[in-house]
């Protein structure tokens, strides 16, 4: 099984991939650290801030270690930003069969209520060097656009709304 984890930022996407690589014990791939990887080896030109150019570069190679995983009957766990929203278009039906995708999405008002939460544990699994760039205004757009493309490409999403809960188990 692939489990691909999508959504905004700081809404705990590598928090969630860390709780399901302990429960499920399958290898995790965190496209934060491919691209850097690929940035600081110079194997790209594009920087850290090249969100939509990032997903067009990185997409390709993570389409196609997705598919020999799935050929080789192994299991594997995906989490970044980086994932395309038309990502379903990529495979054929028996791909699909054998890859789940979640998306998590922050509620305009959990946002509004507990940004100084979400400010706070933005360190719990990885350090972030500059998050001066993540204001609240940030956040609501970022997450409002998350939320349209899920609903315009029909993708599941879990939206955190009253409190923050991420239960591998619903996974």
């Amino acid at each position: 099984m692939i489990i691909l984890i999508s959504g905004a930022s700081h809404t705990g996407k590598t928090l969630l991939a860390q709780k399901m690589l302990e429960k499920y014990h399958f290898p995790l791939l965190s496209l934060d650290l491919l691209k850097m990887g690929l940035i600081r080896s110079k194997q790209t030109d594009l920087t850290a801030l090249d969100d939509d150019k990032l997903t067009d570069y990185l997409w390709p190679i993570v389409r196609e270690m997705i598919k020999t995983a799935i050929e080789n009957k192994q299991n594997l766990i995906v989490e970044g930003c980086y994932i395309p929203f038309a990502w379903r278009r990529d495979f054929s039906e028996d791909y699909l069969a054998e890859i789940k995708y979640i998306c998590l999405i922050m509620s305009r008002n959990y946002i509004l209520y507990h940004f100084a939460d979400i400010k706070k544990y933005a360190d719990v699994i990885e350090q972030r060097l500059d998050d001066g760039d993540f204001t609240q205004d940030a956040a609501l757009k970022d997450n409002e656009y998350i939320l349209q493309q899920c609903r315009k490409y029909d993708l599941p999403y879990h939206l955190i709304d009253e409190e923050y809960n991420l239960d591998v188990g619903e996974f």
